[in-house]
């Protein structure tokens, strides 16, 4: 054999994985808790990103909720019927039996909307199907959800002279709105609800204005996972109410609990 040639014995190798172990090992100790620390701190941050997230998107639709429509069933749901828009309607004829205003004595199927619909955002734009609601009171003889005071659409008009012409189903509404306002809920999210079900927390929608807050179904949208909710509506006045809003976040052990309070207008 050349006397050049070099090579590790097997206890050379055996030594070096074995200090290599140990030094791996000793490295492993020190890095473990930093990057538990790290991941930790990155779950409980996504988890606040979600719980703000979450309520900012609760808070929004509910403060569009139809006045004296949000109800609360139990403290895992609470449900409202979102609107589309709010106007003001003409309330006297512009010339005698033109049928520009909106009859309170007897039943009407058209009047005119102050203001030009077409000018509006996408989004707010009145359209067929749509359902006109006035002075929703919340009690038994004035509610949307017994449809005393609804509605439904079925034509607008061109603008003339800044009015818009609206067509609905024949309606005696039973009450006149000291403001002369109107709302307008959207033909296809006609009632909602956030609940909380099995740990998730879903948004069900478009759902029979007499049904209570029916439980989630396949399709039913998922707004969040890993929640226990807690949901409150206290009437704080005669205009206004308060819907508390109670949500814990968990995942992987972590939690995080965020209270957030939705100050809403009830002035029909």
């Amino acid at each position: 054999m050349n006397r050049y040639q070099r090579g590790f014995t097997l206890v050379e190798t055996v030594m070096t994985i074995v200090i290599l172990g140990i030094i791996g090992t000793t490295i492993a100790l020190f890095m473990r808790h930093p990057v538990e620390a790290y991941t930790s701190i990155a779950r409980r941050a996504a988890l606040a990103d979600a719980a703000d997230t979450t309520v900012r998107r609760m808070a929004r639709d509910l403060r569009t909720a139809l006045p004296n429509s949000i109800r609360q069933t139990s403290n895992q749901c609470i449900e409202f019927i979102p609107t589309r828009m709010g106007a003001r309607y003409r309330a006297i004829d512009k010339v005698a039996n033109d049928g520009s205003g909106l009859d309170f004595t007897s039943a009407d199927t058209t009047f005119n909307m102050l203001g030009d619909n077409s000018a509006l955002n996408t989004r707010q734009q009145i359209r067929v199907n749509d359902i006109v609601a006035i002075y929703n009171l919340g009690i038994p003889d004035s509610t949307a959800y017994s449809g005393n005071n609804t509605s439904v659409i079925t034509a607008i008009g061109a603008v003339s002279g800044g009015e818009t012409p609206i067509t609905i189903n024949s309606k005696l509404f039973p009450e006149e709105s000291g403001s002369k306002r109107f709302h307008v809920i959207p033909s296809d999210d006609t009632v909602a609800s956030y609940i909380c079900s099995g740990g998730n927390l879903y948004r069900n929608s478009n759902y029979a204005l007499a049904t209570s807050c029916p439980t989630p179904s396949t399709g039913t949208p998922l707004i969040a996972k890993g929640v226990t909710c807690g949901f409150s509506y206290t009437t704080v006045s005669q205009r206004n109410a308060l819907v508390q809003l109670n949500l814990t976040f968990t995942d992987s052990g972590e939690s995080v609990t965020v209270y957030h309070e939705v100050h809403t207008n009830n002035t029909p």
